[in-house]
């Protein structure tokens, strides 16, 4: 469920939702997903994607998910990634620049979690405890206390990404999806049956400490392309963009770095997301 940040209620796609529960929920749908998770699959629809074939999608696609296409930059469009990669104009997203405030780094859909040793979260459909997002026990232990924040992009989301604040950042590490069985078995156990593309670098931020920043690629053909490997980077500077597929954002935070808005915890401990956009506040640094 998803709530804006007056509290109005958003209803989501039940269709699209049940048509997922039953693609990863069933052996046929898995079966099914072994065929379009196959590498020479998902380099065919992606470069159908960036072909000028794809274009005549682009309408049909607009309106259907009620995009307003006036916020953006149309001019130069010439197949449906450039389209899902299109630039917002300037004015738009205006980024919070006070240096005490935590701004979302992306438009999405938000939940907030606490980490502790034994935490899992859901992202994509699949589970996950940190040191699985980022492939690392020592890394993964340093944010424990800290705060886990998921963004979900949907389709008719801005899909470039921000630094949420200055500083610097390591080299990326990108870590390879995987479709694991077609064993409904699996389903009984916390490795369920997927886990998606990801890259994620380490963010020395000037006022949050050191963050870990995570991209999470759609399962068969979303691409992440962040722009730098180490780098010396600016609030609101553009860190990079998906290409077309679903997409999340997982930003971990260390503990005692930042309080999160109480509308936005408040959402998160009833079970609702809550809709942020790209610069916009969503909570406060702590010690400054």
């Amino acid at each position: 469920m998803i709530k804006k940040r007056n509290g109005e209620i958003i209803v989501t796609n039940e269709k699209q939702n049940a048509l997922l529960k039953k693609l990863y929920g069933s052996f046929g749908g898995r079966l099914i997903l072994k065929v379009l998770t196959l590498p020479v699959i998902s380099r065919a629809v992606g470069g159908f994607m960036d072909s000028t074939l794809s274009k005549p999608l682009i309408s049909g696609f607009a309106k259907k998910n009620n995009i307003d296409t006036s916020q953006y930059i149309m001019n130069g469009i010439r197949s449906y990634n450039d389209f899902f990669t299109r630039k917002i104009k300037d004015g738009m997203r205006p980024f919070d620049m006070e240096k005490g405030h935590l701004a979302s780094p992306c438009d999405a859909k938000l939940t907030v979690y606490r980490i502790c040793e034994k935490s899992i979260f859901r992202i994509k459909d699949s589970l996950y405890r940190v040191e699985d997002l980022v492939g690392d026990k020592s890394l993964a232990k340093k944010y424990r206390g800290g705060l886990c924040l998921i963004f979900r992009l949907e389709v008719d989301d801005y899909h470039r990404y921000c630094y949420f604040d200055s500083g610097t950042k390591s080299g990326n590490v990108f870590i390879p999806g995987v479709l694991h069985t077609v064993n409904p078995i699996a389903l009984e156990h916390y490795n369920i049956y997927k886990r998606n593309s990801r890259e994620y670098t380490v963010l020395h931020t000037e006022n949050f400490g050191d963050a870990v920043q995570v991209e999470v690629g759609a399962m068969m053909v979303g691409r992440i392309s962040n722009h730098h490997e180490a780098h010396t980077f600016k609030r609101g500077e553009e860190k990079g963009m998906f290409l077309f597929g679903g997409s999340t954002i997982v930003l971990i935070l260390e503990k005692d770095r930042a309080v999160i808005d109480s509308d936005i915890m408040r959402n998160s401990a009833q079970g609702f997301e809550t809709v942020v956009k790209c610069g916009e506040r969503i909570g406060k640094a702590l010690n400054i």
